[in-house]
């Protein structure tokens, strides 16, 4: 093993790590704020309101994010349409490409999980607060989001994780992200073991990261909420 290739390869995977970070922070964030709304319309009995969002949240579950990737960066530009409406300069860069896609292919996953959560906080507690007169906004925003929040913390640890592997594939569309800089180096060095094996460990101490954070977040809301009660099982909707 080539102790001093590793070492020098450093300076350069730490450019692609950045890329990598902020494509993880931005199309978690983003996927966060459109997934709220989209999971409480998902839980409404209006069926107009939750098929398209149910759709929407199959798609992107059910195929492959490279075929995604593809598809926004290759598809998109074959329609004149796209070409010439005000989206162009944006959607011909890989760049945009890779985390708008990223963005909508982590939201499916968090809308399914929210969902879940939202579905799971006792019925009792909303019950309770229905009567004390609160609207349909503050019963979100002040019990049942809360609650679900908590409730859904581990599997969004979980999504977390995986969203930061997903970033490897922007390599893909030519993106000089952790990946994408390994690969180069690989073709310029031919030493694919110690090159990855890098890269690997740096894929490694984000998830690390990640995971160690979303274990501080809910131990600090369950000593403010208490335990968790069992989940009910029937959706939550306006009344």
């Amino acid at each position: 093993m080539d102790w001093q290739l590793m070492l020098d390869s450093l300076p350069l995977l730490w450019q692609g790590t950045l890329l990598t970070a902020e494509l993880f922070a931005i199309s978690v964030l983003a996927a966060t704020l459109v997934a709220v709304p989209l999971a409480i319309a998902r839980v409404q009995p209006q069926r107009w309101l939750r098929w398209p969002i149910e759709a929407f949240s199959q798609v992107f579950r059910g195929t492959p994010l490279l075929v995604q990737i593809f598809i926004v960066y290759y598809g998109l530009a074959q329609i004149e349409a796209v070409r010439e409406s005000w989206a162009w300069p944006y959607l011909r860069k890989p760049y945009w490409c890779a985390l708008i896609t990223l963005t909508l292919n982590t939201a499916a996953y968090l809308v399914h999980i929210l969902r879940g959560a939202i579905e799971a906080v006792p019925r009792g507690e909303v019950e309770a607060a229905q009567a004390f007169g609160f609207t349909f906004r503050s019963l979100y925003l002040s019990v049942i989001l809360p609650r679900a929040v908590l409730l859904a913390l581990p599997s969004y640890g979980n999504e977390l994780i995986k969203s930061v592997k997903r970033t490897s594939l922007a390599s893909t569309i030519t993106l000089a992200e952790l990946t994408g800089v390994a690969n180069t180096l690989v073709s310029r060095t031919f030493a694919p073991y110690e090159i990855f094996l890098v890269a690997g460990a740096i894929y490694l101490v984000f998830a690390f990261a990640a995971n160690h954070l979303v274990r501080l977040l809910e131990r600090r809301m369950s000593r403010h909420m208490g335990a968790v009660p069992a989940p009910a099982l029937r959706p939550i909707g306006p009344d």
